[in-house]
């Protein structure tokens, strides 16, 4: 996507280069925002730790859903105030809302320098010193605390889903090789990385148009035999065609966590083909019993929509029976929200608000006594887990069940102090719904 003319005002310097990176939405654009930032060291420009310390903000913005797009929003309206004050001398925008809405962006907002897609790191290191060379050399600064990072193993979607819209942002499914990805692990655990979380919009398409077959199995392989990380974890797997070759090497490397996060999105067979899921209740029924057949300890984690335009009080209840009858370990819920330039989008959104809620709501309180259920059975084990930073006088921590920023987390106490980033055995002692808490066992 190309950028808008240069509006900075005269006077103004021409190279500023205290940048400030502000990152929306999910943790693939965390890793895009890593990388700009990486390629920006790499070119000598300055990585400002906060927007008061910059001349130039980079706005790194989500597009994915109302919600998102409204907080992307908001915070470029505050950028552009920022500007006005004279305490910004460049605003540039990058990501899914300008590679969605672009043109529109460009005539409401004319405080903004430069906007631009996803993955336009050469031309926003232009747009901020044109005399300076791009190159792709330089390592990703992480912006996670040191211990995890998340590695995105492919760009864009081929999936077909109704109510989605990352294709139209992100375009079609492009793995990254595998030696390329193995070499960019080892890297990152040079850099004291513990854990490398895997991201993509869908992880099981993996290889499929570089090798002509999904190779998510070989890369796993290939990644616990030679990164060096101690913990790998999968995330956003797609059930529809679901490599099963992945299982027992999840089940047998010692170094890949047994986890598995699978974004279901509904139970109901009718709403599921409306979605587009090509998946049935029944199939997807068959393959987490398969999963657990093959990894029994493994923690299932998932997401799901309420207030799809055609899910009825029927189909919403079976839902309901679906998680309760599956007591996943981990579960998520979104409302429906309706997008542009998606198949649904003709269904129009008859659902009113309130009746979404209501059913996020029934849901997670369902799911609640599932989790504290499984948090109780858990008293008096003794369970591993990576120490996260100290709060109070304890250790907030995580264990092999637990992905970053969305799970639950171990709170320790220890007689000694813990590094973070280190692992510990922690016997379990207590337990809330989305919560653990233990006592550090003695060397």
């Amino acid at each position: 996507m190309t950028s808008t003319p240069d509006r900075r005002k005269p006077g103004m310097a021409e190279q500023p280069r205290r940048v400030h990176i502000i990152t929306l939405g999910c943790s693939k654009n965390t890793v895009d925002s890593e990388t700009l930032a990486g390629h920006l060291r790499a070119n000598h420009l300055e990585l400002a730790s906060s927007v008061d310390d910059a001349d130039t903000l980079v706005i790194n913005t989500c597009g994915f859903i109302d919600a998102a797009k409204e907080e992307s929003v908001n915070t470029i309206l505050e950028a552009g105030k920022l500007k006005s004050e004279g305490r910004l001398q460049t605003l540039i925008v990058a990501g899914c809302l300008s590679e969605r809405y672009g043109d529109e962006l460009r005539r409401e907002m004319p405080e903004v320098d430069h906007f631009f897609g996803t993955e336009a790191y050469e031309p926003i290191i232009k747009a901020i010193s044109p005399d300076l060379k791009y190159s792709l050399l330089g390592e990703r600064v992480l912006s996670t605390p040191q211990h995890f990072a998340y590695m995105k193993i492919s760009e864009g979607c081929d999936n077909p889903c109704s109510f989605c819209a990352i294709p139209v942002m992100r375009g079609n499914h492009r793995s990254t090789p595998v030696e390329a990805l193995v070499k960019q692990a080892q890297g990152l655990v040079a850099q004291g990385v513990k854990e490398l979380v895997l991201v993509a919009q869908d992880l099981t398409y993996y290889g499929l148009d570089i090798y002509g077959g999904r190779k998510l199995a070989d890369l796993l392989t290939a990644l616990a035999d030679d990164s060096g990380a101690e913990w790998i974890r999968c995330m956003y797997a797609y059930p529809a065609k679901f490599p099963l070759d992945i299982l027992p090497v999840i089940r047998d490397k010692r170094n890949i966590c047994s986890y598995l996060d699978m974004p279901l999105q509904h139970a109901s067979s009718n709403v599921l083909k409306n979605m587009r899921r090509g998946i049935t209740r029944r199939a997807t029924e068959e393959l987490l019993d398969r999963i657990r057949q093959e990894i029994p300890d493994i923690t299932l984690r998932s997401t799901f929509i309420v207030g799809y335009p055609s899910e009825t009080e029927a189909d919403f209840d079976e839902l309901m029976d679906f998680i309760a009858e599956q007591r996943l370990d981990r579960v998520g819920v979104f409302t429906y929200s309706q997008e542009d330039d998606t198949y649904a989008y003709i269904l129009g959104d008859p659902i009113p608000s309130e009746v979404k809620e209501e059913r996020q709501q029934r849901i997670m309180e369902l799911q609640r006594d599932i989790s504290l259920e499984k948090n109780t059975e858990k008293i008096g084990s003794i369970v591993r887990v990576l120490v996260e930073e100290e709060v109070n006088g304890e250790y907030r921590c995580r264990s092999e069940a637990d992905a970053p920023e969305v799970d639950n987390e171990v709170y320790v106490r220890s007689d000694r102090p813990l590094t973070p980033g280190s692992f510990v055995d922690v016997e379990i002692e207590d337990a809330v719904e989305f919560d653990l808490f233990g006592t550090a066992i003695a060397r």
